[in-house]
This record gives C-alpha cells, structure tokens and sequence, in this order.
C-alpha cells in the first residue's frame, strides 16, 4: 500500500513539474516577443515606420520561427498577438504558424517573424482563429525605416504587413500561403483553461502577469508612434 502512495505522489508531483516547466515555455515566449520587438525598434533607422505601427490594430510575434530548405521548405513557429482595445493592448492570443513563401533565402536558420493587422478586415481574420495570409487575408512585405511618407502601398492594400528578422538583418518580407490557427497548448498553458481568441483579443479577459513584459513594449511602441 505505502509502495502504492508512493508511486501516486511521484507520479503527481512529476506532473505538476512538466505543466510548471510548459507554463514557463509560453511564457518565455512573452518575453522573448518583447525582446524581440524592443531590439527592432532599437534602430529606428532599420525598423518599423512609426506611421505603420500607429496604424496597426493588432501586432503579432513569432520569435525565433524555423525555416528549413532551399528557397521553399518547411516553416514552423509559436507566437503570440495582441489587439488595440478601449482599455489598452489586450490580453495576448497564442497561435501557431505554418508554411508561406520567404522568397530567395536559403539555409536552416531561425528567423524573427512580426506582422502587423492595419485594418478591421484583418482583424475579423485574425478573430476567426484559423486564416491563410494572401487567401483570406492580403499580405505585403512591410516598409522600413524611420518614416514611411514615400511609400502609400501599405495604407491602399495590405491587410497584414509581414517583416523578418535573420542574423541580424531586418526586413519586408511577402508571407504568401502561411496559415495561423491558435495554439492551444499554449493558450492552456498560460491561462490555465482554454481561452478563445475572439476573448482575449477584443480584451475580454484580464492578461496574466506573464504577458506584462510583451504588452509594456508595445504600450511604448504606441506612445513613440503617438509622437
């Protein structure tokens, strides 16, 4: 009997460590966003215009996407995505993205993967939980620099504006055929429970303290592109 309990506690507390160590994964995640976003806007000569990012409804992160392949391969990567609400930058969603285009590169290396939702229609894509970019919503390779007067294709067209970032070089990039569907797993993981995307983008529920780190940035993201 007592060899009995004993397996039933090591069996609980193992458990409970692996769901501590996943909770920390999607947390890490936030943070490696955040990082992610910071280090861009770190040189604004090279990052995202200022009116582009004032322009956003919602910003989504995949830090550190793999690529594999010669030119077409497979891709696959976590992220997270936030939305403009009344009350501020809502609770993050986490979702998984598939596939797409990354034009001629080549090599297996990580990349940095951030797109920007401009307009309501992308957001109506985006709150489904499950679209293709350039098949139910359009997608452009996003401007960079400090200013963006010169170029008007990302106001007339683009419902998301997609950028990478790989060994240390940062640009547009056209993301044709990627597919985002939520991550689940995650979103339990965070949460606790399952949490719909449609509810934590339009700021449904409250964010855990694990996102303060991701939403911080973009809230000072915001105020730069405000200026």
């Amino acid at each position: 009997m007592r060899k009995f309990l004993l397996l039933i506690l090591i069996v609980f507390f193992c458990s409970f460590g692996f769901a501590a160590d996943e909770e920390t994964k999607a947390t890490e995640r936030a943070q490696a966003a955040a990082d992610v976003l910071n280090e861009i806007q770190g040189a604004p000569d090279k990052g995202i215009p200022q009116e582009v990012l004032g322009s956003a409804e919602c910003v989504a992160v995949v830090p550190s996407m793999l690529k594999g392949g010669f030119i077409v391969g497979a891709k696959y990567g976590r992220g997270l995505a936030s939305c403009r609400t009344e009350k501020g930058w809502s609770a993050p969603a986490f979702f998984v993205v598939t596939g797409g285009s990354f034009g001629f590169q080549i090599g297996g290396q990580a990349v940095d993967l951030v797109m920007l939702i401009m307009n309501k229609d992308g957001m109506k894509h985006l709150l489904t939980s499950e679209f293709a970019l350039g098949a139910d919503a359009s997608v452009a390779a996003g401007p960079v620099g400090r200013h963006a007067e010169g170029n008007t294709d990302w106001k007339m067209r683009a419902e998301v504006l997609t950028y990478s970032r790989a060994r240390g070089l940062f640009a547009g990039i056209s993301l044709n055929g990627a597919v985002i569907k939520q991550d689940k797993d995650s979103t339990r993981e965070f949460y606790g429970r399952m949490v719909p995307f449609r509810t934590a983008l339009i700021g449904e529920i409250d964010p855990p303290a694990g996102a303060n780190a991701f939403l911080s940035s973009l809230a000072q993201w915001a105020q730069a592109a405000a200026k």
